[in-house]
């Protein structure tokens, strides 16, 4: 059979079901290495034209006047940065009322219970507590229920917050027990959203506090009806205290202007390719304090798009997924390595993980050429389950938070057959301040500089990164750029130079056409013995490729000449790895099997030459621990970053017996 006939009765309507249609051809016809070469070159044929980028994808950012190599986005036509997009939208609070108009007070947010539709209210309901702080020029503070007592105690004191809003009364009961004590003075209001009993309200009248039910507030709110009282652009907006991997939070001021001119330079980098409309709906499941959200929620509610809130059991996000079927879906680099992981790991022959790895690579090099689509052959036949997984309707991706992996990014790419880009940034510069271009679908850097930010590269001589070979410490300038932290000088001063300048933390690189590589990092660095330093956390990104691994802790020390590390096996994928191994029993057992130790060792070694690590890199020893790292057992924050000082604390008697036992 010809490849055009192939494809002219593989778009006949009546045979439905493209694979049952694969199904009836003889398996020389389908299998056949010529039929095959014959497809592909038919499919080249036929493709479609990519859409034009918006700049020259050789050279994506070009160098700013003023000696310091500092570099902005190619797609400005000056080095002056954006700081809006919409001349009617400044503020946070002119994001919801252009939403407001622009939807006709269309759908906004929609939640679900179990095994039901989404039920949505419109975008006059004013039960966001946070639009309704931005309407009055209040500033919001999130509150993580669970940075524990001792952080929740220190945040109300140092913002002075008087009035707190809970979800269930059990929060209300701790928040009630610091005042009790005489540590949180200052507390007075107390707002429960979920029912609750009078003994409450009687427990806080004895010691000062007022507790109403959001039912009463929005009486007493219609019964008191005030204008708003609108922010201006430089007015605070949120203060986020970052949970932080050590010592107390750090409260970052993040004023109105940042929010806008952030989720405005992201409407700038997609203008062409993307722009959302009232028909766009975000799944948003991601912590509603984390700003990498929060901006991607101003930008859909800015274009009066909805929003739908996932179930918050992040088990139940596939079939939050295929009911929403959202257009919208920004992720983090943890969901998408268990995606991967998940669709090899029912690629369950060698043919099956051969066919996929052939359909993205013809995918691929359709996006190098920057064209995304999900209609092709490929996506008829190989990839349309997967699509369907997300609901078969995303149109846009976002990823960020943390770094991912090349190759997942650009496998999932091509599955997935959406836009989807890579940023980078951090809470102080309210999310991002770099993000990939369109067009440009390389994986392997986080793109150019975003449009509200100028980018530069700072010595770190102790690591030998060098601003002249155009590497060193990414730092950044710009609107987006947060004030400094509440009431804590010397943490402003340690984050924010002289000349305004943000200090990352992160080792970059510039590549040739323009684009940042995240390299290294400088904080939680160490030396090993010998001299060498290591950043533990980009040793612990390549290891999590291994397919046995959901969670690694690689820990080091000065007195100590090598490595070791703290892995968790995946619950899911550990026991079809340990089969092909020859090895059988539950989760647990498994664990316990010394050659399992040793198999998932020389895995991580493998995965580590592979990704080039040097050989001091690589640990030389690892304990198996069965129970996930996690926000509630205080072993991760709430971003879902490790906090290094608590593992250690944690895994001290482990990390112990695997040096001594290196000694013996």
């Amino acid at each position: 059979m010809q490849a055009h006939e192939l494809f002219r009765h593989l778009r006949m309507p009546e045979l439905g079901d493209v694979r049952q249609y694969v199904r009836t051809l003889p398996t020389n016809t389908l299998m056949g290495f010529g039929a095959f070469a014959a497809l592909t070159t038919y499919w080249y044929a036929t493709r479609p034209k990519a859409l034009k980028p918006p700049c020259d994808l050789a050279m994506q950012s070009v160098e700013v006047e003023g000696g310091e190599h500092a570099r902005r986005s190619s797609l400005l036509n000056s080095d002056e940065l954006l700081i809006y997009y919409y001349d009617d939208v400044r503020t946070a609070y002119d994001i919801l009322q252009r939403g407001v108009q622009v939807s006709n007070n269309g759908p906004c947010l929609g939640v679900r219970k179990p095994n039901q539709p989404y039920e949505w209210i419109s975008y006059k309901e004013w039960v966001i507590i946070e639009q309704g702080c931005y309407a009055f020029s209040m500033v919001v503070v999130p509150l993580y229920d669970t940075l524990g007592t001792e952080a929740i105690t220190y945040i109300v004191n140092k913002a002075d917050l008087s009035l707190v809003f809970c979800d269930k009364p059990d929060k209300a009961k701790l928040l009630l027990t610091s005042v009790e004590k005489g540590e949180t003075p200052i507390l007075n209001t107390i707002v429960i959203m979920e029912s609750f009993g009078m003994d409450l309200v009687e427990r806080g009248k004895k010691c000062g506090v007022e507790v109403f039910s959001m039912k009463e507030l929005e009486e007493l709110g219609r019964a008191h009806r005030q204008k708003p009282i609108p922010p201006k652009p430089e007015d605070l907006a949120v203060i986020c205290f970052t949970s932080g991997t050590t010592g107390n939070p750090k409260g970052a001021m993040i004023t109105h202007q940042n929010i806008v001119s952030n989720a405005s330079a992201f409407v700038k980098t997609t203008e062409k390719t993307f722009m959302p409309s009232s028909d766009d709906v975000l799944i948003s499941f991601l912590p509603l304090a984390h700003m990498f959200e929060r901006i991607v929620e101003c930008v859909v509610l800015c274009h009066g798009a909805r929003i739908g809130f996932f179930q918050g059991d992040i088990r139940l996000l596939m079939d939050d997924l295929k009911t929403l079927q959202p257009t919208v879906f920004p992720v983090v680099p943890r969901l998408l390595n268990r995606m991967f992981d998940k669709i090899f790991g029912q690629a369950d022959t060698s043919l099956k993980r051969w066919m996929l790895d052939f359909a993205s690579k013809r995918k691929e090099a359709e996006l190098r050429s920057g064209i995304v689509r999900n209609n092709s052959f490929w996506d008829k036949v190989i990839f349309r389950k997967i699509q369907a997984s997300l609901g078969g309707k995303v149109r846009l991706m976002v990823t960020g938070a943390a770094p991912v992996s090349a190759s997942v990014l650009t496998f999932l790419r091509t599955a997935l057959g959406c836009q989807f880009y890579e940023g980078y940034g951090q809470t102080e510069c309210t999310a991002g301040c770099s993000l990939s271009l369109p067009g440009d679908w390389t994986a392997g850097h986080v793109g150019a500089p975003m449009p509200c930010s100028i980018i530069k590269l700072v010595d770190v001589q102790e690591m030998n990164y060098l601003a002249a070979k155009g590497e060193g410490e990414v730092c950044v300038k710009g609107p987006n750029v947060f004030s400094g932290y509440l009431k804590d000088p010397e943490k402003t001063a340690e984050a924010l130079d002289k000349d305004g300048w943000l200090h990352t933390g992160d080792i970059g690189k510039w590549l040739p056409n323009g684009t940042l590589k995240i390299i290294d990092r400088k904080k939680h660095i160490f030396k090993l013995a010998q001299g060498e330093y290591i950043a533990p956390e980009k040793i612990e990104n390549v290891y999590l490729r291994c397919e046995a691994l959901a969670q690694v802790f690689v820990h080091g020390e000065s007195l100590q000449a090598f490595l070791v590390a703290i892995v968790v096996p995946d619950p899911e994928a550990l026991h079809s790895w340990a089969k092909k191994k020859g090895f059988e029993g539950s989760y647990e057992e498994l664990c316990k099997t010394k050659d399992i130790k040793k198999h998932i060792l020389e895995d991580m070694v493998r995965v580590g030459k592979e990704s080039g690590l040097k050989s001091f890199e690589q640990v030389k020893d690892i304990a198996i621990h069965t129970e996930m790292f996690s926000i509630e057992n205080g072993l991760l924050t709430p971003t879902l970053k490790a906090k290094r000082p608590e593992l250690r604390k944690y895994f001290q008697s482990q990390i112990d017996e695997l040096y001594a036992n290196a000694k013996m």
